[in-house]
């Protein structure tokens, strides 16, 4: 199976006040593709800096990020944003909507990064809600919408421009029992039935357990690795 991420002594260090802080410290492991990796660690121990820095929203301090075989931190801004609108797909806990427009224009918006006309781009958008169990909601705005109605926009927003790579930081921090479940049950199937790549950034030992593979941070440096089914029950 192929590679889809690899990451090389990755670190990352902001500046406060002229001050080095130290958030991510060689940080290396691959991650195949098809596969559905579960970050897990307690808060501050930069669960999220690692996924922007695969995502390509932010740049490493040092280290190599190869994604797909390409080496992202030598892409210029152009180029970096041209690459995360047609290989990432983002997921985030409080879902990134916007309030003025409706489910459909929320998942076209991605979509106008691109060249296909607005016909081809709304048949887009309504498949992916298709694909999430939304049909019936396009014309909803997401006021209108519960928390887990919500979510599952987010994913057809994700989904859209068909990455093979998908990112969620929390995807289920902000909702109830059974809506997290829902969100879980749709990225086990974009995962299986699409082979979608999936990494997720959670506190959840029941989302965890949806994951294949578990990497656990503490304080910037990666402590172990195992099988998500070693940490059920």
């Amino acid at each position: 199976m192929s590679i889809a991420v690899s990451l090389r002594k990755v670190a990352k260090t902001y500046y406060r006040g002229g001050q080095a802080v130290p958030v991510l410290t060689d940080i290396s492991f691959d991650i195949e593709s098809g596969d559905f990796l579960g970050l897990m660690g307690p808060s501050g121990s930069g669960k999220s800096t690692l996924l922007n820095l695969i995502a390509g929203i932010d740049q490493p301090s040092s280290g190599q990020i190869l994604v797909g075989g390409i080496d992202i931190a030598q892409l210029s801004e152009t180029e970096l944003a041209g690459w995360r609108a047609a290989h990432i797909g983002f997921i985030f806990q409080f879902y990134n909507l916007m309030p003025v427009l409706n489910a459909l224009e929320n998942v076209e918006l991605p979509l106008l990064l691109t060249r296909l006309s607005a016909r081809q781009r709304r048949q887009h958008a309504e498949a992916a809600l298709a694909m999430v169990g939304l049909t019936d909601r396009m014309s909803h705005r997401p006021n209108e919408l519960s928390g887990g109605q919500q979510q599952r926009v987010a994913i057809a927003r994700a989904i859209v421009t068909d990455p093979q790579l998908i990112v969620a930081d929390e995807p289920t921090g902000d909702l109830d029992r059974k809506a997290a479940s829902e969100i879980l049950d749709l990225l086990d199937r974009l995962n299986s039935d699409l082979g979608k790549t999936i990494i997720m950034v959670t506190h959840d030992s029941r989302a965890a357990e949806r994951a294949h593979l578990l990497r656990h941070l503490e304080k910037g440096e990666l402590l172990d690795t195992a099988p998500a089914a070693l940490h059920r029950g």
